[in-house]
């Protein structure tokens, strides 16, 4: 049973969310996908294990990481900004430079107004992966991106 919080059905549904990938012009435009996972951030923990006492391990804190963030969709055509961005990382032997992109991904309601959103800072692809073929399967060709980042806020 969903409840209306402050306007908004609650627990909200996942699967009407918006990715926003900033310029280069044109990329915004490309990025239509089934999947995003990789929202996570989690603090980095040191143990310590205190002289003369063996009850307990202490555990302090270190920093934050986060996970990669990974996008899925059907495959897209040579020309698309996004893969055009992928190859030119990925493809290019190190003999250009990796221009790393703020990436936004928003959890939109039924109203096309997003209740929820996260910024990824300085993101980069790291993997471009094409899902397997399969003779016996009947459905879509699947690329996933996989982007790191430098540090993520929620926005919204």
């Amino acid at each position: 049973m969903s409840i209306s919080l402050f306007g908004d059905v609650y627990p909200p549904s996942a699967f009407y969310f918006k990715v926003v990938i900033a310029p280069p012009a044109g990329l915004a435009a490309d990025t239509s996908f089934q999947e995003v996972s990789g929202i996570e951030t989690e603090m980095d923990v040191e143990s310590i294990v205190e002289g003369g006492e063996n009850r307990f391990v202490r555990q302090l804190p270190k920093g934050i990481k986060h996970s990669n963030l990974s996008l899925k969709r059907g495959i897209a055509p040579l020309t698309s900004p996004l893969v055009l961005w992928c190859k030119a990382t990925l493809e290019s032997g190190f003999n250009l430079t990796i221009k790393p992109l703020p990436v936004l991904v928003f959890l939109m309601n039924e109203n096309k107004v997003p209740i929820r959103g996260w910024s990824f800072d300085s993101a980069y692809p790291l993997k471009w992966e094409v899902e397997s073929f399969g003779s016996t399967k009947n459905e879509v060709a699947i690329e996933k991106i996989i982007l790191s980042y430098t540090s993520s806020i929620r926005i919204i």
